[in-house]
């Protein structure tokens, strides 16, 4: 998952996620979700932000429920910070770019 590209992630792509060498974001999220569409452009600014400190990804709900199961993804959207494998932090619902970053930078 090389730069500052938010890649979507699928079931045949998650192991290459939580097997990074740095730790990675994963927006979960579905097209018909106004609140995961305002939080687009902070994930993307994010990416751009955190390069080289973080790994940014998107999992559509609609199109790999499991990973959604999987993780307890109940409401969207949900962020998951991943560090070696392990899901370390969870944010859950629309927030501003700074509250995000205040939750990031603890576990960073």
């Amino acid at each position: 998952m090389p730069g500052t590209q938010v890649r979507d992630l699928d079931s045949a792509r998650w192991e290459e996620a939580l097997n990074s060498d740095l730790p990675v974001l994963v927006d979960f999220w579905a097209e018909w979700c106004g609140p995961c569409r305002m939080m687009t452009p902070i994930v993307e600014g994010l990416a751009m932000e955190y390069e080289g400190r973080m790994r940014v990804a998107k999992v559509n709900i609609d199109h790999v429920p499991e990973l959604a199961q999987q993780y307890g993804v109940m409401s969207i959207p949900t962020l998951i910070l991943f560090k070696a494998g392990e899901p370390i932090e969870r944010l859950v619902g629309f927030a501003p770019k700074e509250a995000v970053k205040h939750r990031l930078e603890h576990v960073l």
